[in-house]
């Protein structure tokens, strides 16, 4: 019987004909990039990031985004596809899913990353979808994207990923899930899906994680689910486990030779401040992660420490916070999350110039960590340092792909501070556009020109991209 598989029915659910029941599927003999070409596929993809942020609440975290980045840059240049371009990033929903979109746009769950009990769990799960990149199981529906324009083809292919989740999907959206020519669902064959398992176990072993590791926490998803009748998690829907793919996927896993393989510590603190920010009772969390100080080894105490002082501080216990942070930066003096949080509590205790040294002194001693000056940048501009605050976010610009939304909103508030009206609204158009409002995108863009006269270089620039905004508006409101 045929297994489903989140990436394929992102792509194949646009095809406009019935594709035929049998165990495979015909072979349209050509690559993707024959019928697809990169700059098209890329455009597409940043459409379906856009409109992702409409449906679901994407992590802007910077230490959320770049350890997830990290994690999945590390499976990708140990997989047959290290010259593609992928992006990673969480999604704040408590549901355990994981899934990819064209382009290399792969997300997952927070409730995934808190489900996992090790590292090499969470990046089995990512080496899966990576593999049915690298397998080229999505080569057949490219052609079909092309017969939808492209704000409605992202809007499908978000309305179809989410679909369950969400029901307000937004007028676009609704159009084309309604048009007769589109499939809803579609079967995914059994040989894809061991086909993905058994590289990305591979893709596991070469990147130096457990490939034992993807077996385990299927299994264990299997078990934890067994009677949940129609609420198993979304995850299991789209990837559905059955005892002979885990003993499948055991027996491959089994022929790598045996270790230990530690959790590292980015891995513990992101699971950490994740549990922080998902918590629904954080007097419960403190006490879980007063107990968990007490046990494991070294990262994991360290770990548990760390969010016990986040857990203090969305508390307002800020100096039981702080001593928790001195004692971790005393055993971690360089650790980013350590330096940043201890930055944030000074900044509310008000004492903003050794916060903001404490900035400083971590850029000097890693000048090239990006995560930091955005932290900073963003500190900067609480204390009303708007002239530092835009030097260090402007070249963001330039160099993030995608285009993080955070990045234009701190930008905007820091023209705004200066007193740039004009350009503070284009950001904050660009904001909006990132985060797929195009009714706001263009309020924004038509404020700002009207507001940048007298500025010919800065009113050609908001005229052009409002010109972008409403062209892609209109397409997006065409049956």
């Amino acid at each position: 019987m045929p297994l489903t598989c989140t990436i394929v029915l992102l792509w194949l659910t646009l095809i406009p004909f019935t594709i035929s029941a049998s165990p495979e599927l015909p072979d349209m003999g050509a690559p993707s990039d024959t019928v697809f070409s990169p700059e098209e596929e890329k455009r597409l993809g940043e459409a379906f990031y856009r409109q992702l942020h409409q449906q679901v609440h994407i992590s802007q975290d910077p230490e959320i985004q770049d350890y997830i980045s990290s994690l999945g840059g590390r499976l990708i240049a140990h997989s047959d596809v290290a010259n593609r371009s992928f992006h990673f990033f969480v999604v704040m929903d408590p549901q355990i899913n994981a899934f990819a979109g064209p382009a290399g746009y792969i997300g997952v769950n927070s409730g995934l990353i808190l489900a996992t009990q090790s590292e090499g769990e969470l990046a089995s799960v990512l080496a899966h979808e990576i593999a049915h990149v690298a397998q080229q199981h999505l080569k057949r529906a490219f052609a079909a994207a092309k017969q939808l324009a492209l704000p409605l083809a992202a809007a499908t292919l978000a309305a179809i990923l989410l679909g369950a989740q969400s029901p307000e999907l937004g007028q676009a959206a609704f159009i084309a899930l309604q048009a007769g020519s589109i499939q809803h669902q579609i079967n995914f064959t059994r040989s894809h899906e061991q086909e993905a398992d058994h590289v990305g176990i591979q893709i596991l072993s070469a990147s130096d994680f457990d490939p034992r590791s993807m077996p385990t926490f299927f299994e264990r998803l299997q078990q934890s689910t067994r009677f949940l009748g129609q609420d198993v998690p979304e995850f299991l829907r789209t990837h559905p486990v059955t005892s002979a793919r885990i003993a499948d996927s055991r027996a491959r896993a089994e022929t790598f030779p045996y270790r230990q393989y530690p959790d590292s510590l980015a891995y513990l603190l992101t699971k950490a401040k994740l549990q922080v920010l998902t918590a629904t009772d954080l007097t419960e969390l403190r006490k879980s992660f007063n107990n968990q100080r007490q046990q494991g080894i070294e990262f994991q105490q360290a770990a548990a420490s760390y969010g016990l002082a986040l857990a203090l501080k969305a508390q307002n216990q800020l100096e039981a916070s702080r001593q928790m942070l001195t004692v971790l930066l005393d055993r971690f003096p360089d650790q980013p999350q350590f330096i940043h949080a201890m930055a944030q509590v000074e900044l509310v205790q008000g004492q903003t110039q050794q916060a903001l040294s404490r900035y400083q002194q971590a850029l000097q001693r890693f000048p090239a960590a990006q995560v930091l000056k955005l932290e900073y940048a963003e500190a900067l501009l609480e204390t009303r340092h708007f002239q530092s605050a835009r030097q260090l976010l402007e070249p963001f610009v330039a160099t993030q792909a995608p285009r993080q939304p955070i990045v234009f909103k701190l930008l905007s508030r820091a023209y705004a501070g200066l007193g740039k009206a004009a350009e503070s609204h284009r950001y904050l158009a660009e904001y909006y556009y990132a985060s797929g409002d195009l009714e706001q995108a263009i309020f924004q863009a038509a404020l700002a020109r009207k507001l940048a006269t007298g500025d010919r270089i800065l009113e050609a620039i908001a005229k052009q991209r409002l010109k972008v905004f409403r062209a892609e508006d209109k397409a997006r409101k065409q049956r």
